[in-house]
């Protein structure tokens, strides 16, 4: 299916279609972007040419690398709309204008190849009003792609087919969506808003109206509609500056001309004075000069929020919600609570999830798809029915009744019961019919979550599992928070070691958590700096340093599988592995030089092996540790998993995934291969250039902190990472082995630690989660 799409044209190159056209390059395809030919100037494809260059600088950056820039093509629809004939699929992305859209499908069926699709990015216009005056042949290749913004990073794609849509082409968008693209899709029916935005905008709308209605300061609003029910702390209001406050009047409007008299949607969509007000003196959001919060900076960059009541702004104050602590972890306690908090929080919660229900049936028939595209699509821990369970169908029943709103059928079908339930290890749904259903993975995908339901691990501690995800191959699992690393990690690995070499093939070490770890465990060292526990900090070292190397020197093969944040010690485990298979959004980095130490479990030394040995870089003993220095004294932390390519956080012969569902099987597929005929790697010997090389490192840094670009405890850190990228007091003669370099990295992350201004950034990091400047 997938290698049925293998040039993509997009037409509209505005803020979504050129991310659409980056995010297909950033699969390796080559995609043609088209735009109206430019009034000015004599480039007539200035405008899609436009948006490439400006996609470059924009952050966060819609390409993934730049070489993935050079696979589009820009051009215009004047003088080139036949490059479309080359192409498989044709996604149009201009303005939502019914005659728009229509004029420009006669062109495109007219030039296209019988065999290819087209789609429309739209969410707003029915894709039968799309296609009604279209040919039968267009119809019959037609579907609605409905990307979210930012297309790169969001992983929910709508998919929408009319009833002449073949069903191959249903597949073959699906298949290259899912592989390809990385996205995770969902199939709607042809409903006004879909599913995400259906449901997402009367989120919004209900959040905003009951707010200023009921006169909450929108930091105490953000903060009820935010974590106590897994919702992102953007919450309602700072999520909307994100999106763009002056969008909204535009889509709720289109949503209310678009949803029958009687949807509850018409209900809870009330006009809120203050926001008009705003919208009219130019409050746009984050992308203007502010809209619910913005920065003053008449008064020195002053964080500031808007009264609801008055349009006046004032000082951002933190929130006043003793409510949430009252209520504990209960969603109930919080939606029943009896002050005004608990009110607000019960009309918005309420009234959205009553309306998740309603949309089985109608925007799908599928619970657990409405539930993947709230999480996807508007990033919910959970999705609407697992909230419901989490309060209990019939608890959750009784409070709405109380409130006066509709009982949808799907709640009435499961009284009693709920959603979901897990069965022999199997997590199952509840259909429409009122019969579970498993819940079953496509072809290729694992999910720990699903191992973990059905059987018990292998090893476990406080900190991390072992477990057997099948075909001789283990799985090492953190578990802490953030998945940071300490001595349990350590003690996992290496009682591990042994236990996968006798019962196993291969090793992956992967997770679920958002982050892949990021890093040691910063409150248990500073912890133990108060209490002068020097000798300790010292044994975590040298432990991390011991089991890291377990892992390198193992008799079989290793392979990490990253996704999002893997930094400091996060990175310096997967330099250790034999092999990487990492999501595309991985962003890895040795960050230590932020805390004011040095990597000091084998990053400094897997990062001077890597540039030493790269064929594209200089050889001798300075270019390397120079190249080393340069990346790990900024701590740069690559910006994808392609540009940790470019950083030698992985090699060539890494790996890259781009649909995270599908990570841990890839992964795995990778571990297999290298068990064929694994060898455990030869040590590296270390030519490094010594004092010489020390100082010419040192002189760098002093010349930046000349222009004002390093701190005093910049240079006191740079100059302890210098000592052990040269290799200390060494020489050109005397070629230094792993242990020699893991010596000076403990011995200058130990000195570090003890100065105050390496206390004042970890004690910083730890209360703000920013680095210190000091």
């Amino acid at each position: 299916m997938v290698e049925d799409i293998r040039r993509v044209a997009v037409i509209g190159a505005g803020v979504m279609g050129a991310s659409i056209a980056a995010h297909v390059a950033n699969a390796g395809l080559p995609v043609v972007l088209l735009d109206i030919v430019a009034k000015d100037g004599d480039d007539r494809s200035a405008i899609a040419r436009g948006a490439i260059e400006r996609m470059l600088k924009t952050e966060p950056a819609p390409f993934m690398s730049k070489a993935a820039a050079r696979l589009v093509t820009p051009g215009n629809i004047d003088d080139d709309l036949g490059l479309i004939a080359d192409c498989d699929l044709i996604v149009e992305a201009v303005v939502e204008r019914l005659d728009v859209k229509q004029a420009l499908y006669e062109r495109i069926d007219a030039l296209r190849k019988p065999t290819s699709i087209v789609s429309s990015n739209t969410s707003t216009i029915p894709l039968a009003r799309l296609v009604e005056s279209q040919s039968a042949a267009f119809r019959r290749d037609f579907v609605i792609t409905h990307f979210f913004n930012p297309p790169r990073y969001m992983r929910l794609l709508e998919v929408v087919g009319g009833p002449d849509t073949r069903a191959d082409a249903l597949d073959a968008v699906t298949a290259f969506a899912d592989l390809a693209l990385g996205k995770s899709v969902v199939r709607c029916k042809d409903r006004p808003g879909f599913i995400a935005n259906r449901l997402g905008i009367f989120w919004l709308a209900v959040g905003v109206a009951e707010a200023a209605e009921r006169g909450l300061a929108v930091e105490d609003a953000d903060a009820l509609i935010g974590r106590p029910f897994g919702i992102p702390k953007t919450g309602i209001f700072a999520l909307i500056d994100l999106v763009g406050l002056d969008l909204m009047p535009h889509v709720i409007g289109s949503m209310a001309g678009a949803l029958a008299p009687d949807d509850l949607f018409h209900r809870v969509n009330r006009p809120v004075a203050t926001v008009e007000a705003m919208i009219r003196a130019g409050y746009t959001g984050r992308k203007g000069k502010g809209g619910f919060y913005r920065l003053n900076r008449e008064r020195g960059k002053v964080k500031e929020a808007v009264d609801l009541a008055t349009g006046d702004y004032r000082p951002e104050r933190p929130a006043r919600v003793p409510a949430i602590e009252e209520a504990g972890r209960s969603m109930e306690a919080l939606m029943r609570h009896p002050g005004q908090h608990g009110r607000y929080a019960r009309a918005v919660m309420a009234a959205t999830l009553a309306y998740a229900a309603l949309l089985v049936g109608d925007a799908s028939d599928e619970v657990d798809a409405i539930d993947e595209a709230m999480r996807l699509g508007y990033n919910w821990k959970e999705g609407p029915f697992e909230l419901i369970d989490r309060i209990g169908v019939d608890r959750f029943t009784a409070l709405i009744v109380e409130d006066g709103l509709p009982v949808a059928p799907i709640l009435r079908t499961a009284a009693g019961r709920s959603f979901y339930r897990i069965e022999g290890g199997i997590r199952q749904v509840l259909g429409l019919d009122g019969t579970y259903r498993d819940l079953v993975r496509p072809a290729g995908v694992i999910m720990l979550a699903d191992v973990k339901r059905a059987g018990e691990p292998v090893l476990k501690n406080g900190s991390a599992a072992l477990w057997d995800v099948g075909d001789g191959v283990a799985c090492l699992e953190f578990t802490g928070k953030m998945n940071t690393l300490d001595p349990d990690v350590m003690d996992l690995i290496v009682r591990a070691v042994p236990v996968v070499a006798e019962r196993f093939r291969a090793l992956v070490i992967y997770n679920e958590g958002s982050n892949f770890s990021v890093g040691a465990n910063l409150g248990l060292a500073l912890f133990a700096a108060n209490i002068a526990a020097w000798g300790e900090i010292e044994k975590l070292v040298a432990a991390g340093q011991e089991a890291f190397k377990a892992l390198k020197y193992a008799p079989f093969p290793v392979v990490g599988a990253p996704s999002g944040m893997a930094l400091g010690g996060g990175c310096e485990i997967l330099l250790h592995c034999h092999a990487v298979q990492a999501h595309a959004e991985t962003y890895m980095g040795l960050v230590e030089a932020g805390v004011g130490v040095v990597p000091g479990w084998g990053g400094c030394k897997e990062m001077l092996a890597r540039w030493q040995a790269t064929p594209k870089h200089p050889r001798g003993p300075m270019p390397g540790p120079m190249k080393v220095f340069e990346i790990v004294s900024t701590a740069t932390v690559s910006k994808s998993a392609a540009d940790a390519g470019d950083l030698l956080y992985l090699r060539p012969r890494d790996g890259i995934t781009m649909n995270r569902y599908r990570l841990l099987a890839d992964a795995k597929a990778m571990a297999l291969r290298l068990a064929e005929d694994f060898a455990t790697p030869v040590p590296p010997d270390y030519v490094l250039p010594g004092p010489s090389g020390r100082v010419a490192m040192e002189m760098a840094v002093a010349q930046y902190a000349r222009l004002g670009k390093a701190t005093p405890h910049d240079a006191v850190v740079a100059g302890g990472l210098a000592e052990v990228l040269s290799g200390g007091d060494t020489d050109l003669l005397q070629p230094l082995g792993e242990d020699d370099v893991l010596a000076l990295e403990r011995r200058v992350f130990m000195r570090l630690l003890r100065t105050p201004g390496t206390l004042a950034r970890v004690e910083h990091m730890l209360e703000t989660g920013k680095p210190l400047r000091n």
